[in-house]
C-alpha cells in the first residue's frame, strides 16, 4: 500500500486528495443538516407548548366563567342586571384587579368601562400597551346596591372566583386597585397608603398596591404616586 502510494504520479495524488476533500465536505454537510433539524424540532416543540399554555389558561377561565355564570352566595345576585366576570387577555402579565363593578359596569357586563374605567385605560396605555394586552377584574363580579363599599361576608364568597382567575392567568405581575383589592389579597388591615409603593407577594406572584382610579378622579394629585408605581411595574415586566 505504502509503495503503490510512492509511486502515483502527481495527477493520481491529486484525484485523490480530491476525493478524501469531497468526503470531509459530505459528512460536515450532513453533520450541520442534522443541526439544523434538532434546532427546528426545539424551536417547534418551544412554540407548540407556547400556543398549548395560551389555549389552557383560555380554557381554565372559561371553566371559572361557567361556574359561577348563575351564581347565587349572596344578596348581590338578586338585585344585579349583569354579572361582571372580567376582560382582558387570558395570558396577560398584568392583571389589574379592583373592588367592585359600578353601574356602567353593570350595565354592560364588563369590567371597568365608566370613568374610573376610562382613566385606568389610560393609565395602561401611558405604559405602552394596549388595554386589551393585559386582564382586568374585580374581588366582586356583582354591584353592591348604590356603589356601597363590599361586606366582608360578600368578600369571603366571591374571593375564591378571583383566585382560581389568578390561578388561570398566572401574571407576572398584579396590580391592586385600591385598599378592598389590596388588603383583600394581602390579608392585611393596613391602610393603602403604607401598603403602595413597594412589590408584596401573592402566592408567588408580585403585588403592587395602588390607589383606585375612582379615588384618582376625586383626589387628581394622587396621580404621581400612583404613576410612580405604574412605572415599577413597568420596569418588573420588561424582557
Amino acid at each position: 500500500m505504502e509503495e503503490s502510494f510512492y509511486q502515483s504520479t502527481p495527477e493520481q495524488l491529486q484525484k485523490e486528495l480530491l476525493f478524501v476533500v469531497q468526503g470531509l465536505k459530505g459528512q460536515i454537510l450532513n453533520q450541520s443538516s442534522l443541526a439544523v433539524g434538532l434546532e427546528w424540532k426545539k424551536s417547534l416543540s418551544a412554540e407548540n407548548e407556547i400556543k398549548v399554555i395560551k389555549a389552557n389558561n383560555e380554557e381554565q377561565l372559561k371553566k371559572v366563567c361557567q361556574e359561577m355564570a348563575n351564581c347565587q352566595l349572596c344578596q348581590l345576585a338578586k338585585t344585579r342586571h349583569n354579572l361582571v366576570f372580567g376582560d382582558g387577555n387570558p395570558n396577560a402579565q398584568i392583571v389589574f384587579v379592583g373592588e367592585a363593578p359600578g353601574a356602567d359596569e353593570d350595565e354592560q357586563g364588563l369590567p371597568f368601562v365608566g370613568r374610573a374605567g376610562q382613566l385606568l385605560t389610560k393609565i395602561i396605555e401611558a405604559m405602552g400597551i394596549k388595554r386589551k394586552e393585559v386582564y382586568i377584574c374585580n374581588i366582586l363580579k356583582c354591584r353592591p346596591p348604590g356603589n356601597r363599599n363590599p361586606l366582608p361576608g360578600e368578600i369571603s364568597l366571591c374571593e375564591q372566583f378571583l383566585k382560581k382567575q389568578l390561578q388561570a392567568i398566572s401574571p407576572k405581575v398584579i396590580c391592586a386597585l385600591g385598599t378592598f383589592a389590596a388588603q383583600t389579597l394581602l390579608k392585611t388591615n393596613v391602610p393603602i397608603t403604607l401598603l403602595r409603593g413597594r412589590f408584596h407577594s401573592y402566592e408567588g406572584i408580585k403585588l403592587m398596591p395602588t390607589y383606585h382610579p375612582a379615588y384618582l378622579l376625586r383626589n387628581p394629585s394622587a396621580k404621581k404616586p400612583v404613576w410612580e408605581d405604574v412605572q415599577m411595574i413597568m420596569k418588573e415586566i420588561q424582557p
